[in-house]
Parts: C-alpha cells; sequence; structure tokens
C-alpha cells in the first residue's frame, strides 16, 4: 500500500463489491480479522484481502495508507470488541477486573490476531476511549494522578501479556497443543518424592491449575495490591 489515503467523507465506494457489500472502512477490518483468524498472520496482504471483500486490491488504499496501518485497526477493532456493552458500575474493583477480563477475552478469541496486535499502541478511537475509562476509573475512585497513571500501565501491560501469552498457546496447532498439555502428566507426574518432594506433593493441584489461564487469578493479586495503594479508608 502506499500513501494515498482517500479523507473520510470522499472515500465511500459507490459501486457494491463482487459479494454486494458496499466498501468500508469497517468492513475491510472486520474481513482483515475473519481472514487472520483463519489463515494466520500471513493472510493480511492486499491481495488476499482484495480477494475475500471482491473488490479491487488497489481500492484499499483509499482507507489505509499501508498494512501496518490496517493491523494498526484490526488492534483497535479487539480493543473496541472488549468495550462493547461495558457499562460502569461505579465500584472500581469490580469496574477494573471486569474490564481486565474483557481485554483478555476479546484477544483470545481471535489468537492470531493478537499475536499480531497486543504489542501495539494503535492511538486510533477504541484505544483512546480504554485508556480514558480506565483513567477514569481510577480518578474518580480518589486515586491521585500520579499514582492513577502508574496503576494504569501496570494493569494494562498484565492484561496484555497475559492475552499475548495465551494466545499464542491457541494458536498453536492442536498436536503442538496436545503435546504440551501431555508433558505435565507424562513429565512432571512422573517425578518423586525422593528428587522432587514439592512437585510431586502439588502435581495433582499443579496439573488441574495448569489447563486454564492464570490471568483471573494474577487479576485478583493486582486488584490486591491496588486496594493496598488506596488512599481513602474504603478500598472500594
Amino acid at each position: 500500500m502506499t500513501d494515498r489515503v482517500v479523507p473520510e467523507g470522499r472515500r465511500q465506494r459507490r459501486r457494491p463489491t463482487k459479494q454486494g457489500a458496499v466498501l468500508s472502512e469497517r468492513l475491510i477490518v472486520e474481513t482483515a480479522l475473519n481472514l487472520i483468524a483463519w489463515h494466520g498472520a500471513e493472510a493480511l496482504s492486499v491481495r488476499r484481502l482484495g480477494a475475500a471483500l471482491g473488490a479491487d486490491p488497489s481500492a484499499l488504499y483509499r482507507y489505509f495508507r499501508n498494512t501496518d496501518a490496517l493491523l494498526l485497526a484490526v488492534a483497535d477493532e479487539l480493543i473496541g470488541r472488549a468495550q462493547q456493552g461495558w457499562t460502569p458500575t461505579g465500584y472500581w474493583r469490580a469496574d477494573l477486573r471486569t474490564i481486565g477480563l474483557r481485554i483478555h477475552a476479546s484477544y483470545c478469541s481471535n489468537p492470531q490476531a493478537a499475536l499480531l496486535a497486543a504489542h501495539r499502541t494503535t492511538g486510533r478511537p477504541h484505544e483512546i476511549r480504554a485508556v480514558e475509562t480506565v483513567l477514569g476509573v481510577l480518578r474518580e475512585a480518589g486515586f491521585p494522578d500520579g499514582l492513577a497513571v502508574r496503576i494504569y500501565h501496570a494493569f494494562v501491560d498484565q492484561a496484555l501479556a497475559f492475552a499475548a501469552q495465551d494466545a499464542a498457546a491457541l494458536a498453536l496447532p492442536p498436536a503442538a497443543r496436545a503435546t504440551d498439555a501431555e508433558v505435565w502428566q507424562e513429565v512432571y507426574g512422573r517425578l518423586t518424592p525422593d528428587t522432587h518432594p514439592h512437585i510431586a506433593a502439588a502435581f495433582p493441584l499443579l496439573a488441574a491449575d495448569m489447563r486454564s489461564s492464570g490471568y483471573p487469578f494474577a487479576l485478583e493479586l493486582m486488584l490486591d495490591a491496588v486496594a493496598a495503594l488506596k488512599p481513602a479508608a474504603d478500598a472500594g
């Protein structure tokens, strides 16, 4: 793609694509997400996206200056989906918990896209709204600005780090995922108390816990730490 984006008011395609849809930024982003979900990161190309849309690939230049701009829009869409239908409760801890779990779930719903997007800063509307929302939750709960910023930073990085890690596991081929799961039984399950007393003692619980993401518990640990820093007597 090249740097020739058409201003929003003049960009809409008048004729429908071969699939009968009118080309739009939203349609392009949704189609890109579907392609990535089914075919992986290599699917994010002008040629394949144009073919999926039933449009000339050059038409995409009217919406995105290059593939990186499209990738940022895809990343922003994942952030936006995390916010759909969310309303604040007025309780900072409950609100942060819900926001964090929604972010994690949104990225894990499309693991291939998460691998491309979890580490990017989009500067687009959904991300801006998410930053404003989290800072608002913290500032309205009484956290001073300096502390609110540091908590925001740790909170978002934790959510995205777990999302990226869990998405990477989900994106593995089924055979690789099965092999990884078997390691707990075939390797750790055979360790004896004589050589590895702590693993042997905790193994049944360890094997069960490692089947799911550690994010929900890690999030609660973070919220406990944030509550300990809260200046007001009421921890929310």
